[in-house]
């Protein structure tokens, strides 16, 4: 299930440039996404007449896909004539980022010449209303015994029609109890009809609603009502979404695992999966970056830790399966997607390749920074370690019970396979088919793992495989906060 949301993207500008004479500049802004390396218009604000500090009207919308980069570009010129064409204006200054970074930064940005400002908005309403109601003197329907009522609620259309949108379940006796949003209620009885309806106002809430039979009220002028429905309480909460977490300043940490094994060939060796071809990649670098590029928009410093497993180290080459691909064990981050190739490129001829091929050192590293974030009041930290692997994994059960433990933490784990292995294992850590159980018999939380081959994606355009990958990250990061209570960081997003 891919992440799509709405949102409404502010611009204002400061210190623009004045390109005019005789008075000052008159800016507008256009937004641009690229479409296959090139450029395409979305809108326009309007024209901010000699200002050179705007605050644009005209909002942007557009559609959020976090497992896509979606680079914009905001380009402002100073409006000389009446014209559609942008060559016909003066150009004043641009500037290029991602979705993802406006979304999380709310960005804010600085060049010598302007300064721009872009805020984020999720268009959606995604409050609930708990209402606990109950009838009093309903209507009597059945001919033995009382009625079985129960409410449906509605919700009127942009053409003025009313549809369903929740039935209560029946209740034995005259009374109901039920919950739901800004609806029209209509009582039922489950045998013999309508009993009557009545309208229900969040902001302009009664205590008491008589319940109307408009077939009754027109055959009796003595008629009053067909019984009371009684509001016994009212609760507002969020429901908060994936958006509502990155807007409120969610960080997402970053962590690598790289397979060093002797199963994946000596990398000097074409054969090998480690081997980098002459365009400079291979499946390794492929997923690092597919999946990096996504997930660096939402860190503050782009600041990753990269780590190795399987493989013999200098001096004393013992076998490690958690050392820092730059050999720095006090510091293992490197600068951004690219400083991870970087040092991915440059450890290869400094290692032995070894083995067995054990995820559960790496995946309780991570585990131990994402144990500290327990003690955060807001849903300010979730942590995601990719492992790329080529083979079957030799600590099974050790592997097993690490991810049952992560499961309780703010934490997921991607795991890509590179390489044309049997991968059965990988699926079955991958809990979509069944809820995955440590040693010790104790079941996971939830989901966390999501298990991608990398073969399936050779021939299928790049971003293909980091739809695939991330496709269930959304979801398992709202789960775990929403099980915590945790609200997002910054409560201005609300």
């Amino acid at each position: 299930m891919h992440c799509i949301t709405r949102v409404e993207l502010s611009v204002c500008c400061g210190n623009l440039l004045d390109r005019d004479v005789t008075s000052k500049s008159d800016p507008f802004c256009v937004l641009f996404n690229e479409v296959d390396s090139s450029w395409v218009e979305i809108g326009r604000t309007e024209t901010a007449v000699n200002n050179l500090n705007p605050v644009f009207g005209v909002k942007f919308k557009v559609d959020y896909h976090f497992e896509e980069v979606q680079k914009l570009k905001f380009a402002l010129f100073d409006e000389d004539k009446c014209s559609s064409q942008l060559y016909e204006h003066d150009f004043l200054g641009e500037y290029i980022c991602t979705l993802g970074v406006v979304c999380y930064m709310s960005h804010c940005s600085w060049s010598l010449l302007f300064c721009m400002q872009i805020t984020a908005l999720e268009l959606s309403d995604n409050r609930i209303i708990t209402l606990t109601l109950c009838g009093r003197k309903l209507d009597k329907k059945d001919f033995f015994g009382k009625s079985d009522p129960y409410l449906e609620f509605h919700k009127q259309g942009d053409d003025g029609k009313w549809m369903l949108v929740h039935r209560t379940e029946v209740t034995n006796g005259r009374n109901a109890n039920t919950a739901d949003v800004r609806k029209r209620v209509r009582c039922v009885d489950v045998q013999r009809g309508p009993s009557g309806n009545f309208l229900l106002c969040v902001l302009l809430l009664q205590i008491e609603f008589e319940c109307i039979n408009p077939k009754k009220q027109k055959k009796k002028k003595s008629y009053k009502n067909s019984g009371i429905i009684i509001l016994k309480s009212c609760k507002v909460e969020r429901d908060y979404t994936f958006l509502d977490y990155i807007l409120g300043g969610c960080q997402i940490m970053f962590t690598v695992g790289i397979d060093f094994t002797a199963s994946n060939g000596n990398p000097r060796e074409a054969s090998s999966l480690h081997f980098i071809n002459p365009l400079g990649s291979n499946e390794y670098l492929s997923a690092i970056l597919a999946v990096g590029q996504i997930i660096q928009d939402y860190d503050t410093d782009k600041m990753f830790p990269a780590l190795g497993f399987g493989a013999q180290l200098p001096p004393d080459w013992k076998v490690s399966h958690e050392f820092a691909i730059n050999f720095d064990p006090t510091n293992p981050f490197c600068q951004g997607v690219e400083g991870i190739a970087q040092a991915y490129s440059v450890c290869l001829p400094h290692i032995r390749f070894y083995g067995p091929t054990n995820f559960s050192p790496i995946i309780t590293h991570v585990a131990r920074f994402a144990t500290q974030a327990l003690q955060q009041e807001t849903a300010a930290q979730y942590f995601t370690l990719l492992i790329i692997t080529d083979g079957v994994i030799s600590d099974m059960d050790e592997t097993r019970h690490a991810i049952v433990q992560a499961a309780k933490l703010p934490m997921s784990i991607i795991i890509i396979g590179v390489g044309n292995a049997d991968f059965a294992a990988m699926e079955f850590l991958d809990g979509d088919s069944s809820v995955l159980r440590s040693y010790t018999g104790e079941e996971a939380v939830r989901d966390i793992v999501q298990f991608v081959p990398f073969r399936d994606f050779r021939n299928a355009p790049k971003e293909t495989l980091a739809k695939s990958v991330l496709a269930e990250l959304p979801q398992q990061v709202t789960q775990y906060f929403k099980q915590r209570n945790l609200s997002p960081s910054n409560t201005a997003s609300e």
